[in-house]
């Protein structure tokens, strides 16, 4: 094998570049779910103005409208991570707090056992106490980040 080669071998199993390609690679994921999620959210919006045409039936509406606001919110955060590469743990905090309730809303309080109504009380209790600190958690990371020095390759 010539230097060359050799050399053009090598560079492919350098750190860097093995992850920015593997970067580029997240990056088409990203860019399919926000593409897919962008259609689903299109299906849902003509499937509920569709409903209108019927009898209206509150609870499915409400529903549709939860669930529509769920996937905007998930598009929201896919493209806030494409522009920062870093998830939002509040958002993700937010859409969890609204997809839970949305399931308490669709089956209705009195339906739902008392364990699960219990257990989903302090899931949602535990999400607002992350949801209250993460501004606390953020200057401590900040501050652990700051104090230690960067590594070289």
């Amino acid at each position: 094998m010539s230097y060359r080669v050799v050399t053009e071998i090598t560079s492919w199993f350098k750190r860097s570049r093995i992850v920015r390609n593997l970067e580029i690679f997240q990056d088409f994921i990203v860019i399919s779910l926000c593409l897919g999620l962008f259609g689903v959210m299109l299906l849902r919006l003509g499937d509920m103005f569709y409903s209108f045409l019927h009898p209206l039936d509150l609870r499915e509406v409400t529903s549709d409208i939860l669930f529509i606001l769920i996937l905007v919110e998930l598009f929201r955060l896919l493209i806030d991570y494409l522009q920062e590469e870093r998830i939002s743990v509040g958002a993700a905090v937010e859409i969890t707090i609204v997809s839970a309730l949305r399931e308490v809303i669709l089956r209705g309080v009195l339906e739902i056992p008392r364990e699960q109504i219990l257990a989903l009380s302090l899931f949602i209790a535990v999400l607002a106490a992350i949801l209250a600190s993460q501004p606390w958690m953020s200057r401590f990371f900040e501050h652990l980040k700051s104090a230690t020095p960067e590594k070289t390759d």
